[in-house]
């Protein structure tokens, strides 16, 4: 069985091909080539912290991925808030094919799809990208997300000064600046990777045209987005069974301020082109990203393919 550390994942991922190979597992889910029932949440309130438990199948490929989710570890505990093991197994017969760390698939499968959502639902010609929230989601978006497009300027902001200063010396190649909430928020894509529970960002911030890959609203009761921005915006989900329960819409809806109704549909929709994208160049569009099983199963997969590819000696470089 194949057994992959942090370090062999990191190697093994290559930045410009992830984009792909998560859209992919949305075009299969939106076909029907791929199943997953929501995740699973075990709560542990006494410490802050809850587990989840991910599977899903996708085409000739299926697998667990069981993460935590603790927002107080970078400061007690000096751990990152997001770590999880990936369980991966053929499908024909059950037998175990890997595990693999988890923690940094997370972060790059969540950029590669924010980058997706960029490809069919921001406006072509955007040129700048801010980033709420200057955690380890902060570095794999960057990363991720500058291997796919160009942006003239980065604008990053956390409530902790600190935090978006040391980001933007971490990535000196790149046009990152360290700005307020309000200038952050008036790029023309914005990322959001808080863990709020109270909206922080106002709709008086965000101009027609905007895009906005929601991603901190992770599980119920969480918000980052003003339920006015909503209002405003055509609203596309990951996963509507999910997103209704654990994503950025889940406050609202359960409020009765926004309606089931009133979501122009799923990203794998759009990529399946069951539903339009963007349609006009003013207008407001958000991806509301929950995190999708089959993102993980579909990076396992490549990590997995591309091991035993060059394990047999092929040159990858020559496919």
């Amino acid at each position: 069985m194949l057994i992959l550390s942090r370090k062999e994942v990191e190697r093994l991922i290559e930045l410009d091909k992830l984009p792909a190979v998560i859209e992919e597992a949305f075009y299969a889910y939106a076909i029907g080539e791929a199943s997953m029932p929501p995740k699973i949440y075990l709560d542990i309130p006494q410490h802050n912290g809850d587990f989840r438990a991910m599977p899903a199948y996708f085409r000739g490929a299926a697998g667990l991925k069981w993460v935590c989710v603790y927002p107080l570890n970078p400061s007690t505990n000096n751990l990152p808030t997001v770590m999880g093991m990936l369980f991966y197994n053929d499908p024909a017969t059950g037998k175990p094919l890997a595990v693999m760390e988890a923690t940094l698939l997370t972060g790059y499968r969540t950029a590669a799809a924010s980058a997706v959502a960029i490809k069919y639902l921001a406006k072509p010609d955007a040129g700048t990208l801010g980033i709420v929230g200057c955690g380890g989601q902060a570095r794999t978006h960057l990363e991720v997300l500058t291997a796919s497009f160009s942006f003239s300027r980065i604008n990053v902001f956390d409530t902790d000064l600190s935090r978006a200063l040391a980001l933007k010396e971490s990535y000196k190649s790149l046009p990152v600046e360290a700005a307020s909430l309000e200038e952050t928020c008036s790029s023309e894509i914005l990322c959001t990777l808080t863990p709020a529970r109270k909206p922080v960002i106002e709709s008086r911030f965000i101009k027609p045209g905007t895009h906005i890959n929601a991603i901190g609203a992770d599980a119920a009761g969480k918000q980052e987005l003003e339920t006015e921005v909503l209002k405003r915006s055509r609203v596309f989900v990951d996963d509507l069974k999910q997103t209704l329960h654990s994503g950025e819409i889940n406050v609202a809806i359960s409020s009765g301020e926004y309606k089931q109704e009133e979501l122009a549909g799923s990203l794998g929709e759009v990529i399946a082109k069951k539903c339009p994208g963007r349609q006009t160049k003013d207008e407001i569009t958000v991806f509301d990203s929950t995190g999708l099983a089959i993102q993980d199963l579909a990076l396992a997969k490549y990590l997995y393919q591309r091991t035993t590819m060059l394990k047999a000696g092929y040159d990858l470089d020559l496919l």
